[in-house]
């Protein structure tokens, strides 16, 4: 009775070990020769009793069982310290079983990665830092200072449309500017082809042979360049924000990494590469979310510009630690809401790409310090990149090997590679349906903003004035975030329906409506977001004060 009493024991808490050892060999196997030696079963229970040995046929039989193949994770998380010893150089990034990551530099390519290579990065002329919107600055650059004209209208199958028309003498070109919910057409043509100027109609035909309305409304508000500008540019930011992880050695999993406190003197030496530490409290530049008046997010962080861009880091150690949470829920309300994030190594454990739960994390540049071995006193930067499978490849490229030994030129390709990487991630499925919305309720308030006033202008009875405080209320430029602007953009659609006397359309039952109208919910929160595109944390911490920028 007490050997079946003990092998019953053994048998539940040997399973899921056993199981989880032999598939995550299996797997990594197929990557890369063996980065991780582990302790084989048969040498761990051959130290057991004579009496319990039995249960290895037991344990046979259930491995292959349906439930427990089911029941199987990646890496068991808790058992890895037990379980795991370094028997060779690690990569720095591992993909996750599942899929769904790229890794860049590949697998493959790092099976000589040599400290004592002379070929370390490219010359800095190289880093090219991508644009956001190439064409956002068309209408400022063509259109404001030259006498032009804009015009509305609401197609029954494109939406809203505003159109913007202007005559270049000198060049006898006629400019022209279509913006659609989808997107924004452009086009320039010579006055030689018209024997006459062209109706609204007709140009807007000429970009797009989809419009089928038959009449345009001049726009006569005498601001409405401001307003169109904002719009167009409303993608354009020169403020970033990235999360810095720090991951010690043999740390797998979020709750370790986001617990750390203490900072060596390596990963200092690496956060004064990336920026200067500054005091939060009072700082008056880009403050991405965090709070510069009460303390609430830590008194130090790091920022620095960049080639004309303002850049914050929300720094892991530097944020507020609490006590009894292993989530650390106040660090990862800042790092889970961005978009990059770097890490930083400390020993031969990798980095796994879907490490950090996350809806809006999306890309992660890994650096980990090493030696050079002809001289020990110089220090070298091993560098490597993730992403989800959806976002496009971005520049500048790693070197072969990805090796950096100046702190001047790592410098450069980190902040390079680090807003390439963000304006490339807003390409992936989840961040363009997001986008797109936010533009089509950006162009819904740009619409009602401009009739509205023009009408008003043009002492149209059936609407009241406006009070001449009420300013332009479409996103401001550079306000650090585009999702920032989606929150703004709710804002704009309520104000600009109301001023139309549309009532608004608020989502959800009957019985949640005039809570929401009570609390202010439009004043606070995005909106509603797709399902699958934020969770809970995310829109709860989006909604925050602290993320108004």
């Amino acid at each position: 009775m007490f050997h079946f009493l003990l092998r019953v024991v053994l048998t539940s808490l040997f399973t899921v070990w056993t199981d989880s050892h032999v598939g995550m060999r299996r797997d990594l196997k197929l990557q890369r020769k063996t980065y991780w030696t582990l302790l084989p079963v048969t040498e761990s229970l051959s130290s057991l009793p004579a009496a319990t040995r039995g249960t290895q046929s037991c344990l046979k039989s259930l491995k292959s069982c349906s439930r427990i193949d089911e029941q199987r994770c990646e890496f068991p998380l808790p058992l890895k310290s037990q379980l795991l010893t370094i028997g060779a150089d690690l990569p720095l990034i591992l993909p996750p079983k599942l899929g769904g990551y790229w890794v860049d530099p590949p697998l493959q390519r790092l099976v000589d990665v040599s400290p004592t290579s002379s070929h370390y990065g490219f010359v800095p002329e190289c880093y090219d830092i991508m644009e956001r919107d190439r064409e956002a600055k068309i209408y400022h650059k063509f259109f404001r200072s030259r006498y032009h004209h804009s015009f509305t209208a609401v197609d029954p199958a494109l939406g809203h449309l505003v159109l913007s028309v202007c005559l270049e003498e000198e060049e006898s070109k006629l400019r022209v500017i279509l913006r659609m919910k989808e997107c924004s057409l452009h086009g320039a043509f010579s006055v030689s082809l018209f024997p006459n100027i062209p109706s609204a109609v007709e140009l807007a035909k000429m970009l797009c042979d989809r419009v089928t309305v038959s009449k345009f409304e001049v726009v006569s508000y005498l601001k409405a360049p401001e307003l169109i500008t904002t719009f167009d540019e409303h993608r354009v930011s020169p403020n970033f924000k990235f999360g810095v992880l720090y991951q010690k050695d043999r740390q797998f999993n979020e709750e370790d990494i986001l617990s750390n406190n203490e900072e060596s003197e390596e990963f200092k030496e690496l956060l004064s590469i990336l920026g200067e530490t500054i005091q939060l409290q009072g700082f008056t530049r880009f403050r991405g979310g965090l709070d510069v008046c009460h303390g609430q997010t830590g008194s130090e962080a790091i920022f620095t510009s960049f080639h004309g861009r303002e850049i914050m880091f929300h720094v892991a150690t530097k944020l507020p630690f609490t006590d009894g949470d292993p989530q650390q829920l106040q660090r990862k309300r800042h790092i889970g809401n961005d978009i990059v994030a770097l890490v930083y190594q400390e020993g031969q454990s990798p980095f796994l790409s879907d490490i950090i739960k996350s809806h809006f994390l999306h890309c992660f540049l890994v650096v980990r310090r090493i030696k050079r071995a002809e001289d020990t006193s110089e220090t070298a930067y091993q560098v490597s990149v993730t992403a989800r499978e959806d976002v496009p490849p971005f520049g500048p490229v790693l070197p072969d090997p990805p090796i950096f030994t100046d702190r001047a030129l790592l410098r450069e390709f980190l902040l390079t590679k680090l807003i390439n990487a963000e304006i490339s991630c807003y390409k992936a499925q989840q961040f363009s349906r997001l986008e797109l919305r936010t533009r089509l309720l950006l162009l819904e308030g740009l619409h009602a903003e401009l009739c509205t006033r023009s009408q008003c202008m043009m002492g149209d009875p059936s609407i009241a004035s406006l009070p001449s405080s009420e300013g332009p209320r479409v996103v401001s430029e550079g306000s650090g975030g585009f999702i920032e602007n989606f929150k703004r953009a709710i804002r704009v659609r309520s104000h600009s329906f109301e001023t139309l006397g549309v009532p608004r359309r608020i989502g959800g039952s009957a019985s949640q409506r005039p809570k929401a109208e009570k609390d202010g919910e439009g004043d606070r929160s995005p909106g509603p977001l797709p399902a699958d595109s934020l969770g809970p944390s995310e829109i709860k911490d989006q909604a925050s004060p602290q993320e108004d920028t």
